[in-house]
């Protein structure tokens, strides 16, 4: 199948003197986003080659520790939604919901 289209997701990071995030924007035009502020960020790719994934962890240092908390859990809820519709696994996707569940119910995401 022959490419159409090519198009760029743009992540700007400001650091601070010791080389710690201070600010986060984001732009991706054709999804209508332009110099997005961001306080994390999570990116993974997958090495075929190497059979490992690649990943890229970012927060800026004034992220808040709950935000932080809440960020993780709506992305491994997020993670199991997009597990399940790669694989059709509904066992193990009822797994990783649960451990959702319970990782929210320990910080006490969920009123």
């Amino acid at each position: 199948m022959a490419i159409k289209k090519n198009t760029e997701i743009e992540i700007q990071v400001s650091l601070d003197e010791n080389n710690i995030p201070e600010q986060m924007k984001w732009t991706a035009e054709d999804g209508g986003v332009k110099d997005q502020d961001t306080k994390a960020m999570l990116l993974s790719f997958w090495d075929s080659d190497q059979q490992e994934a690649l990943k890229m962890d970012l927060w800026v240092k004034d992220m808040p520790v709950d935000q932080m908390q809440l960020f993780f859990y709506q992305t491994l809820m997020s993670l199991s939604d997009t597990f399940y519709r790669a694989t059709q696994d509904e066992k193990m996707t009822a797994t990783m919901r649960d451990f959702c569940d319970y990782f929210a119910e320990k910080l006490e995401l969920k009123k």
